[in-house]
């Protein structure tokens, strides 16, 4: 249903807002492009243009390009969480898929007016095909910077990114991050044992 699709960080990069499509709770890990109309009601969240109109092609290209980010991050990343890749990808071929959405832009100067100039970009496509060349290319910014870019939010039971501002930034949320917090003080506890009462 499109009630499926939570705005997950709408303060994220396009991007990583892609790649947050595959979010989990306690039931699960769950998937917010699962229909056309899915991805309509996200496009719309993000201001993304077309919004309406868009095929099962349109879909399957949208969850290509962000099964391949998410792939090529878990592996900058180091990122074993389960369900937080398509198990099925490997890192070559995300890198391929990445790729074939960028070789469609060749760069180009462009004038900005009073005798100012910026590199730009031109696509050989158009639509909402377009959109995804757009996103894959700000993706690539991201990704290079490493993990001084993104992160991969090891919240219990998490598998969301999270662009890396501030630099120390460790969680996707607050909420993540506390009960990370919560864990890790369970486990100290449970490790060193119940402490013994007197006169036990």
């Amino acid at each position: 249903m499109v009630d499926d699709v939570p705005d997950l960080y709408p303060s994220e990069p396009l991007p990583v807002r892609l790649m947050n499509t595959v979010w989990a709770d306690r039931e699960g890990v769950h998937d917010s492009l699962a229909s056309v109309a899915q991805l309509q009601q996200w496009a719309r969240q993000c201001g993304v243009r077309p919004a309406t109109g868009l095929s099962r092609k349109d879909l399957d290209r949208a969850r290509e390009l962000r099964d391949a980010l998410r792939r090529v991050a878990a592996d900058l990343l180091d990122d074993r969480r389960a369900g937080a890749v398509a198990n099925e990808l490997t890192a070559g071929d995300a890198l391929r898929a990445i790729n074939n959405f960028l070789a469609t832009c060749t760069p180009e100067l462009q004038s900005t007016g009073a005798a100012g100039l910026r590199l730009g970009w031109r696509s050989s496509v158009s639509g909402f095909e377009r959109e995804l060349v757009i996103l894959a290319l700000e993706a690539t910014d991201i990704l290079a910077e490493g993990e001084a870019g993104l992160g991969a939010c090891h919240g219990p039971g998490c598998v969301l990114y999270f662009e890396r501002a501030p630099a120390r930034r460790e969680w996707c949320s607050a909420a993540c991050g506390n009960r990370a917090r919560v864990a890790r003080h369970y486990l100290r506890s449970k490790d060193a044992g119940e402490p013994r009462h007197a006169g036990a």
